[in-house]
């Protein structure tokens, strides 16, 4: 792993905070992600599944973590299970973690080889009456092939259909939205890297410069600040293509006059950071260009101040769409009289701003939270309002992490650029 090791705590609490939820008598199963092919004999890099990690801090494949918090024998309450390094992995892959190694990673002290998981689990489950099993429930995945955690389901159903089954999701979701101080740390300095990048962007961007050109350069900066990458794919949108919103083909030309939407956020530890910043090609914004940036700036300020304890995200969408709708109308894109008269569940401003506002942010850039659930003490979100004018040509999205706290939202990316004056004195000064 690049980054550096997590406190052990983080991992001991994460699990007390899991099995509080659970029912008597029940054990609960984890599984690693899969390392997932490309072609001929080649793989992806490996991701580990995030409620794993949250629960065990375990960044390799092949892991799975059994939770049996009623177990008669204390050794097996907690048992992590982890790769066996072969000679063979040795010489073409390195040495996998030891188990003393997953021990002080993990916090867990009764650790085993994979290769031992059906045999513990066989006698295990018939001394419990629940099993908790877990799968991704976010709203917006999609699922096309089946994951470890999906084998396991139907493998273990098949094998014990007469237990009760529960979901670990529902659970993982009430915790994982709530950070503690660690993973705010964590989420700060993958936002500090980020603010890095930005400032080598700003003084290398030209006219005339490739998108990738630029993305290369955001790669670079990740890295050597021990990030494995970016936390999602980079969008390095130059001109209309910022009016794409998950435009990543980044392989344009950066003309003269335009305008580029930089949207990237390193990950640090798994932890995600997520930025936008939209700055002039040439280091100087045209004067639509100032005034389609600054009402943009107005409605995220705004957005920030409801970023409160007890607002609820339907809510905060419906007041957005307020302030935007006024912005929309001062920059002569809608006419008052019309939006007086718009149909409700179809707001005009959704012709110039088409998504949502903030989402959670965490192991996940779109991180696992309940839309009904108000906002709390302790959730991250993201702001990120944007103007899209197509006929124009100019698309402006401006975006920060936000940490809900007791009184005033935390901005963790309030050391960022992003009025226009520092922008354009930063681009326009010599190195």
């Amino acid at each position: 792993m690049k980054y550096t090791q997590i406190s052990k705590d983080l991992f001991i609490n994460n699990r007390n905070n899991f099995i509080k939820h659970l029912k008597p008598g029940s054990v609960a199963v984890f599984n690693s992600n899969d390392i997932l092919p490309t072609n001929a004999d080649g793989v992806m890099p490996f991701r580990q599944n995030n409620d794993l990690f949250y629960l065990s801090g375990i960044d390799q494949e092949d892991t799975v973590l059994i939770l049996f918090p009623d177990n008669a024998n204390i050794q097996q309450r907690e048992i992590l299970f982890i790769k066996e390094t072969n000679e063979h992995i040795a010489v073409w892959e390195g040495q996998k973690l030891t188990k003393k190694e997953a021990a002080e990673i993990s916090g867990i002290e009764t650790v085993y080889y994979t290769s031992q998981f059906d045999s513990f689990f066989n006698s295990l489950v018939p001394t419990s009456s629940i099993v908790y099993l877990n799968s991704n429930e976010h709203l917006r995945a999609t699922k096309t092939i089946d994951t470890k955690d999906d084998r396991f389901i139907k493998t273990c159903k098949e094998r014990f259909p007469l237990h009760h089954y529960e979901r670990s999701a529902p659970i993982m979701e009430k915790l994982r939205v709530l950070k503690s101080d660690i993973e705010i740390d964590l989420i700060k300095h993958a936002c500090g890297i980020t603010r890095k990048t930005f400032l080598r962007l700003l003084k290398f961007i030209k006219p005339g410069v490739m998108e990738y050109e630029i993305e290369a350069e955001v790669l670079h900066e990740f890295l050597r600040n021990r990030s494995k990458g970016p936390a999602y794919q980079s969008i390095i949108a130059s001109g209309e293509n910022a009016c794409i919103l998950h435009y990543v083909d980044n392989d344009k030309v950066c003309k003269d006059g335009d305008l580029i939407l930089l949207d990237v956020g390193a990950e640090y530890a798994n932890y995600a950071s997520d930025m936008t910043r939209t700055i002039p090609v040439n280091g100087k914004f045209t004067e639509r260009q100032k005034d389609v940036y600054n009402a943009v700036l107005r409605v995220m300020k705004e957005a920030k101040k409801l970023l409160v304890p007890g607002n609820t995200i339907t809510e905060y969408q419906k007041e957005i769409g307020t302030i935007m709708e006024g912005e929309l109308i001062g920059l002569g894109l809608l006419n008052r009289t019309e939006v007086s008269k718009q149909d409700k569940e179809k707001p005009l401003y959704r012709k110039y701003f088409m998504h949502g506002t903030s989402h959670a942010l965490g192991l996940d850039v779109h991180d696992v939270f309940d839309r009904k659930t108000p906002f709390k003490e302790g959730m991250v979100f993201t702001c990120e309002p944007g103007i899209y004018i197509r006929e124009e040509k100019l698309g402006i999205r401006l975006e920060n992490d936000i940490l809900i706290s007791s009184g005033e939202a935390i901005d963790l990316m309030g050391d960022i650029p992003i009025e226009i004056d520092e922008i354009e004195g930063i681009m326009n000064t010599k190195n």
